[in-house]
């Protein structure tokens, strides 16, 4: 009987697809697998300003439009390709550092500023 019962199981478990084994069993690899490619899948929010940033931004009355965040944005991916960290992202009118794995504005830069300064703690610089 007990050898019965247990080639029973043996076969239901051989037919179950793999999905269902790994939901039965409480979430396992494969459901944090298929959150995390549900999570790669979704486009990125894009880029952030922290609150430093936006007093900077506010004080230096640079104009930020959504050609510039995008911008921003697409310096972060190629940022993020090479394996930056923290980078001077550079116009010809402004500059940012960008803290890369937050996809966050630390700080913003006018020109002339920019002549006056020596940036640190950066590992890249982009130009837009």
């Amino acid at each position: 009987m007990i050898q019965r019962v247990s080639g029973l199981q043996r076969r239901e478990a051989q037919q179950a697809p793999v999905q269902q084994r790994g939901t039965t069993l409480g979430g396992g690899f494969g459901v944090m697998l298929q959150q995390e490619l549900a999570k790669a899948e979704q486009p990125s929010q894009g880029v952030e300003f922290s609150k430093h940033a936006i007093s900077r931004v506010q004080e230096r009355g640079i104009e930020v439009t959504p050609d510039l965040m995008d911008q921003l944005a697409g310096s972060v991916i190629r940022a993020q390709a090479k394996g930056a960290t923290n980078i001077l992202a550079m116009g010809a009118e402004n500059a940012f550092i960008i803290n890369v794995p937050n996809a966050k504005v630390i700080t913003a830069i006018t020109q002339e500023e920019m002549r006056e300064n020596i940036f640190t703690n950066i590992d890249g610089a982009v130009f837009l």
